[in-house]
Formats: C-alpha cells, sequence, structure tokens
C-alpha cells in the first residue's frame, strides 16, 4: 500500500481539486461510491454484510421498511394489522408494485407483486437447502400464507413486539419464483427485484451498475415518482486511503466511516472537518446501534477474570472520553451506560461505569488480599484493526495493577474462538439486527449460549432471564424500555463485559450531493437523492 505522509496527502488532494473537471449531464444523474469490501451476492436472502444490504437495498422491497428515525413505515404493504393477543398480522398490499422487466415475465415483460411472491419468499428463506443466513428471522413464526392476492397473513408463536423491525431486515424482500426458479444459485448475480433501481451489469470485483427503475411505486412530498437520480456506479478499490482520494478528487460522491489513514488529515481532535474540505465536502454523523466492547469469558479456568473486583477495576481503570479524542476524532460515545447504545428505549447512562483510577486501585488491592494473586496477569485477544484501543487500555490498566498481554490474530480467528469458548478476554462489538434493545439483551439469556446463539460471555443469571422471557410478553412501549433498562443494570452489576464506546455513522458528500440522510441503522438509501451542479 501506497504510504503517504500528512504533507504529501495534502499535496495530492489540493492537486486533485485543483483538477477536477466539470460535470457532464451524465455525472450529474449518477451517484457513484465505492465499496472496499467485496459484494458476495445480490440475492437479498443472503444480505447479511452491510456491502450486500447497501446494494441489495436499491434493488429489493419487502412488506414494510423503516424510515431515518427508525420507525416502521409501509412498502409493499400499504398498512397491517395486529390481532390475536399480538401474534397475528395481517398485511394488506399495494396493487401497483411491479417487478423489474424481464424477458421470462412474457406479456408486458413484468407482472405485479402477489400475496403469493411474499409466501414464496418466505419459504424460499426457510429452506434449508438454500442455507439462507437469514433464515433465524423467522424462528418465531408458527405460519404464513397468502389468503388472497393483495393480502398476506403472519402467524406467531407468542407475541414479539420487535417483529415488525425484523421486518424490514433484506431477508424479508420480495423475489419473483419464476425468475429465480430460472438462474437457481445464478440468481446472486441476475437480481430481478421491485426496488427504485435495477440491476444493470457487474464486473465482480471491478464495477457495479444499477440504473433507475422508471415504473417505481413511490412518491416523494410533492408526488413525484422517485427515485429522482439515473444510475448508480459502484466500484471495489480495497484501500480505504485510495478511495478517500477518489474522493477527493471528486471520482466518487460519498465516503462512509472514519479510517485511520486519513482521519487526522480530515478532522480536528474534537470531530470537526477541516478547513481544506469545508468548500467542497459536507459532513453528517450520528448515533450507530453499534456497542465496541471488551468481554470476559464467565467460565474461564483463569483465576483473576473469575473475580467480579478485578472486572470492574478494568471498568473503571480507563478514561473513555480521552480514549474517543485520541483515537477517534472525537467520533463515537464514550459508554458510561450498559450494552445498549445510546439512541434505543432502555439506555440509561447511569448504569455503567465511569473512570475512577483511585476506586480501581482499591478494588485490586483487595482482589490481591482476597487471592493471594500479587501480580494477576490477563491476556487480551483482539484483531489489527482495533489494537491501538487495546494498547490504550492496556497501558491505562496497567497503571491500576494488573498486567495485559495483547495478542492480535485474524478476524476469522477471533471469530470461531469466541464462539467455541477459546478466548478468555477478547474484543466484540454487536451491531443490531434490528432497533430494538431484545437484540442486544440476547447476547445475556443463558439459553443463547455461543456456539449456538450469541452469548459468547456465557453470563447467566436467573433474574435477568426472567425478565427477558417477561419482555416479549409486553406490548406497552414505555414498561417494555423499563424491563430492558433492569436487564442492562443487572448485567452491568456482574460486569462480564467492558463497553468502551458506542459508535456514530459518520458520512462525507460531495457538496452537490443533496438528501442523503442518515439513520442509527447505517442504512445506505438512494432513493431521495439529488445532484446539483
Amino acid at each position: 500500500m501506497l504510504k503517504l505522509t500528512r504533507l504529501s496527502f495534502f499535496c495530492i488532494v489540493v492537486l486533485f481539486s485543483c483538477n477536477q473537471k466539470k460535470d457532464t449531464d451524465k455525472d450529474h444523474l449518477v451517484f457513484r461510491y465505492n465499496e472496499h469490501k467485496s459484494i458476495g451476492s445480490l440475492d437479498p436472502a443472503f444480505s447479511k454484510d452491510l456491502a450486500d444490504i447497501w446494494a441489495t437495498h436499491q434493488l429489493f422491497n419487502g412488506l414494510v421498511q423503516m424510515d431515518d428515525q427508525l420507525n416502521v413505515k409501509p412498502c409493499i404493504a400499504k398498512s397491517w394489522t395486529i390481532t390475536d393477543s399480538a401474534t397475528t398480522y395481517t398485511f394488506n398490499l399495494r396493487k401497483d408494485v411491479y417487478f423489474h422487466k424481464h424477458e421470462l415475465f412474457q406479456q408486458d415483460s413484468t407482472r405485479t407483486v402477489k400475496a403469493s411472491d411474499f409466501e414464496y419468499s418466505f419459504n424460499r428463506l426457510e429452506d434449508e437447502r438454500l442455507a439462507s443466513p437469514g433464515s433465524w428471522v423467522l424462528q418465531k413464526v408458527e405460519s404464513f400464507s397468502a389468503v388472497n392476492d393483495s393480502t398476506f397473513q403472519i402467524k406467531l408463536k407468542q407475541p414479539f413486539p420487535a417483529f415488525l423491525g425484523l421486518l424490514t431486515m433484506k431477508y424479508c424482500s420480495v423475489v419473483p419464483k419464476e425468475i429465480v426458479e430460472h438462474y437457481g444459485n445464478d440468481f446472486r448475480s441476475h437480481p430481478i427485484g421491485t426496488g427504485p433501481f435495477k440491476f444493470r451489469r457487474w464486473e465482480e470485483n471491478l464495477k457495479l451498475v444499477f440504473r433507475r427503475n422508471n415504473n417505481y411505486f413511490e412518491k416523494d412530498n410533492n408526488g413525484k415518482q422517485l427515485p429522482y437520480l439515473e444510475a448508480i456506479a459502484i466500484t471495489f478499490l480495497p484501500d480505504k486511503q485510495s478511495e478517500f482520494l477518489q474522493f477527493a478528487q471528486g471520482n466518487i460522491d460519498f465516503v462512509s466511516g472514519l479510517d485511520a489513514s486519513y482521519k487526522d488529515e480530515v478532522l480536528t481532535a474534537d470531530g470537526k472537518l477541516r478547513e481544506l474540505y469545508a468548500n467542497d465536502v459536507n459532513m453528517i454523523r450520528g448515533p450507530y446501534l453499534n456497542t465496541e466492547y471488551l468481554a470476559f469469558f464467565m467460565e474461564t479456568d483463569v483465576e483473576a477474570l473469575q473475580s467480579a473486583k478485578l472486572r470492574r477495576a478494568i471498568n473503571i481503570g480507563f478514561d473513555r472520553a480521552k480514549m474517543m479524542t485520541y483515537l477517534r476524532n472525537g467520533i463515537g460515545i464514550p459508554a458510561s451506560g450498559g450494552f445498549i447504545p445510546k439512541g434505543l428505549p432502555g439506555y440509561d447512562d447511569s448504569i455503567g461505569f465511569t473512570y475512577q483510577p483511585e476506586k480501581a486501585k482499591q478494588l485490586i488491592a483487595e482482589f490481591k488480599s482476597e487471592t493471594g494473586i500479587q501480580n494477576p496477569e490477563v491476556t487480551l485477544t483482539t484483531t489489527s484493526n482495533y489494537l491501538s484501543f487495546c494498547e490504550f487500555i492496556q497501558r491505562e490498566i496497567q497503571k491500576i495493577g494488573i498486567n495485559v498481554n495483547v495478542d492480535v490474530i485474524p478476524a476469522s480467528s477471533l471469530k470461531d474462538a469466541k464462539a467455541n469458548g477459546q478466548l478468555d478476554f477478547f474484543r466484540a462489538s454487536w451491531i443490531a439486527d434490528y432497533p430494538d434493545a431484545e437484540n442486544y439483551l440476547s447476547l445475556y439469556y443463558s439459553k443463547n449460549f455461543a456456539p449456538n446463539g450469541p452469548n459468547y460471555t456465557h453470563f447467566s443469571n436467573e433474574a435477568f432471564d426472567a425478565m427477558y422471557e417477561a419482555a416479549y410478553l409486553e406490548t406497552n412501549p414505555v414498561l417494555r424500555a423499563q424491563l430492558y433498562t433492569k436487564m442492562d443494570s443487572l448485567v452491568m452489576a456482574s460486569a462480564p463485559i467492558v463497553p468502551m464506546f458506542y459508535d456514530e455513522v459518520v458520512r462525507f458528500t460531495r457538496k452537490e450531493v443533496k438528501g442523503l440522510g442518515i439513520n442509527a441503522t447505517n442504512l445506505l438509501d438512494l432513493k431521495y437523492v439529488q445532484k446539483t451542479r
């Protein structure tokens, strides 16, 4: 990878800025972004990673969708009712939603979406032969059926207040049976959906192009048909620094996230956009449903980590605000609450840990006196991307009397090892699958022990389990949020984790890009985006 000094980086950016070409009419209508991670599939049943989700979101729709405030809104379903003690969901479908044109549809090269299409799509999602990573979305579903062409009904095994949020996931998109069965596994690269854009061309790891769907059913508040853009062009530069240079040159319109290779060049220490970029670039930021944390394996054989006092000492032994300033230029919220991130009902910033170095030293002194272990030592396992955070915590924790060894391993190795209980102390993160705190608290339910579930710490508490199960039956959102807070507080009392920070979505766009919103799930929605000269 090309290494650039700060001065040379500035020179290249300035040179690029001075040599920008004027927009052509075509550029004016095309939204261009880079995906530094490869896209594995354009089949929504395999939309697991953010790169895949961003792409399939432009091509497919489901029954419902989520707005930027995380409210569930109509999509192909224009309305719905919830009956039978919140276990039966009946969706009334629009009659003006058409699949993208394809010769296999024969007459008119398209057709309207019917309830039977959702029945087929959900059956496909559950099909073990397909092995979709999204099959879990329907675990709480007892049955589903097309009542008639415009009515689709889902019955749950038990009430689940977060269910509508689950249905907004791309896994639940509608797909046409005749096209899927024609292409088989190759549907991944021949996608036909109902979305605001339609598939045009894909040269894997080089370029992906979508074109405007002129038959799209949604309109803006003024009655104008969406989307505004003519096309989307996605490139696949794997290097984040090269990606940002392309952005600075004006060759791409949008960059997501803050990479270490350019963060100090773009932002001040307190997270403000530097003057060099002020005339050409907009920065938007907001809460992201992602908790970054360290985790303890509660069934560890390491005596030191069996002590709640030592785990609490680590939690209060480093300054989270200082860490965010120096390592993230102020982007991210220091985690003073529990595991539930800021922005979700149930979050409470008073139930976590704050920086108390003297109290931490006292806890370690008590630990040494009680156990006879005079030189407590722990090993923290991480990946290279988070080495700087772990080294910061290592230095701070050593000041309170704990020796910390940092072990760096590949991301795939860490994923497997934590799932199989092979790591005693490790870095992890949890990005919401759906915007409900139940998704976060599922990591501490005793029936979810990894590798059969997401409880990587093997935390177990009967009172927590009882509240977790009670939350499923609580339909009052205020009371459910109160339950979530109590559960989160109970987890923090045992300190099976060390919350580091709640992430933020950061987006950089060229000034000519208008209408690109921001949301706490970091979903890229381009149907309202415009480019102006």
